[in-house]
């Protein structure tokens, strides 16, 4: 008898542990196979590749409307845009996670109520600038291969021009095309521009801070709907948000990279916030010399009619002015 109880003490010690260390693990998604592939547009993402991936909806008349996507990156909170939050009573919304399409089946998802949202005091002090915001779900979640929290960039992080990493969400497929509800969460593969060259795009119609990055080339970024969303890099084996989809001309224009807000100048706002959840942060660092540097501007044709265009990229509804008084 004392052998086999040993055993079975050691197993369920061992299995607690190796609980344990799942739970602590970010950045980790088992079944994205990425590394694998060479994906050279935007493809409909496998389950559990983005096992961070949330759907943010906002209860309107009895029914949830996708608004932005967002990242858990802790069991109890998600990460997203400021400017997606449209309502900021905590009631209003619904998070979903390990959700693969809209309309569903969608057999690993769960989902979660929201008890606190927590805006940047200096959300548009700049145009766009400080776009981030933290929402708390009602209850902590169980991670699994589907429901996962990713890595932050940390303050130290470094990421040149040219560095490729992946946008995800179920946004518009194009300026004037919704993504069919029944369609897979998007993924698609895109550069990092360097802020030089960023604001070279731009011109003097958009400032781009320091607490912005840019990343797409023509055909391939980011779309209304998308907003929230994480711009996410690979490194040492760990997936490791660099941005936060923020703003844009629509959509994906050969002129102009998409704008996120940059995760690595969040780091104390973020820690400061969650309430000492385990929410970890990693280094992400370029190696060489970052070509931005040399980078020289010689772009003068922006019209003021382009820059007019720059627009958030989350799903504009015509009944937000009527459903904001209702939802208190």
């Amino acid at each position: 008898m004392t052998g086999p109880l040993i055993r079975s003490l050691l197993l369920i010690w061992a299995t607690l542990i190796t609980r344990g260390s799942v739970a602590q693990d970010c950045g980790l998604a088992p079944m994205n196979t990425i590394k694998e592939e060479k994906v050279v547009g935007g493809v409909n993402a496998t389950p559990g590749s983005w096992p961070w991936q949330a759907s943010i909806h906002l209860n309107v008349f009895g029914t949830t409307i996708h608004i932005c996507g967002g990242t858990l990156i802790s069991d109890q909170w998600i990460l997203t845009a400021a400017h997606c939050i449209l309502v900021a009573t905590p009631s209003a919304w619904t998070i979903y996670l390990g959700r693969e399409t809209q309309s569903g089946p969608n057999a690993n998802e769960v989902s979660r109520t929201v008890s606190q949202i927590i805006i940047h005091p200096n959300y548009n002090n700049t145009l766009f600038n400080n776009d981030i915001a933290l929402m708390k779900l009602n209850s902590p979640v169980t991670f699994t291969n589907y429901t996962r929290p990713i890595c932050l960039a940390n303050a130290s992080s470094q990421i040149h021009n040219a560095t490729l990493c992946y946008a995800t969400g179920w946004g518009k497929l194009s300026n004037t095309t919704n993504l069919p509800a029944s369609t897979p969460l998007q993924q698609v593969q895109v550069p990092v521009i360097g802020p030089k060259q960023c604001s070279c795009s731009f011109s003097s119609q958009v400032d781009i801070t320091s607490e912005m990055i840019c990343a797409g080339e023509a055909n391939k970024g980011t779309c209304q709907g998308d907003s929230g969303g994480p711009l996410q890099c690979q490194q040492g084996g760990k997936w490791i948000q660099a941005g936060i989809t923020s703003f844009g001309v629509p959509c994906a224009r050969p002129e102009f990279p998409e704008v996120y807000a940059r995760v690595s100048e969040f780091q104390q706002w973020v820690t400061d916030n969650v309430a000492g959840a385990n929410v970890s942060f990693a280094l992400f660092s370029s190696s060489g010399t970052d070509p931005d540097n040399n980078f020289t501007c010689n772009f003068t044709s922006i019209t003021t009619s382009a820059a007019s265009l720059v627009i958030p990229q989350f799903v504009v509804l015509s009944v937000v002015v009527a459903f904001q008084h209702i939802v208190t």
